[in-house]
């Protein structure tokens, strides 16, 4: 069964971006989110696998939504995405419950090997509480 993965970015482009890359490696694309609200309920309408989150977007950030989506599934996955000089609020995600982190620009080897290791190890880690 193919990793079914959730696209959270306010950005069309860099959601069909990421589409493309996850599309090609075979993964089903579960939905998309242009902003913070709407990632929380599409968790939780598509119980995605696995979920690539902006850091930085309107409504709610990529930190303030992970941290909500992780209450509601300390199980969750999520990968952040994020330009250099954001480290701060790298941080920030980990605390929030975010497993790993994809740097922008995407280069597709790179995001393809955070996505498996995530999906790989997701049993051992949980969300921060």
């Amino acid at each position: 069964m193919a990793l079914r993965i959730l696209i959270v970015d306010d950005a069309l482009f860099m959601r069909n971006v990421l589409k493309d890359i996850f599309l090609r490696a075979g993964f089903e694309i579960a939905g998309e989110a242009a902003d913070g609200v709407e990632a929380v309920q599409a968790y939780r309408d598509l119980e995605p696998d696995l979920v690539t989150m902006d850091i930085v977007m309107p409504l709610l950030s990529g930190v303030e939504a992970t941290e909500e989506i992780c209450r509601y599934d300390p199980q969750a996955r999520v990968v952040m995405c994020s330009a250099l000089g954001q480290e701060p609020l790298l941080l920030a995600a980990v605390k929030a419950g975010a497993r790993d982190f994809i740097v922008k620009p995407f280069i597709e080897l790179q995001v393809l090997e955070v996505v498996r290791r995530v999906s790989d190890g997701a049993g051992e880690i949980t969300c921060s509480q």
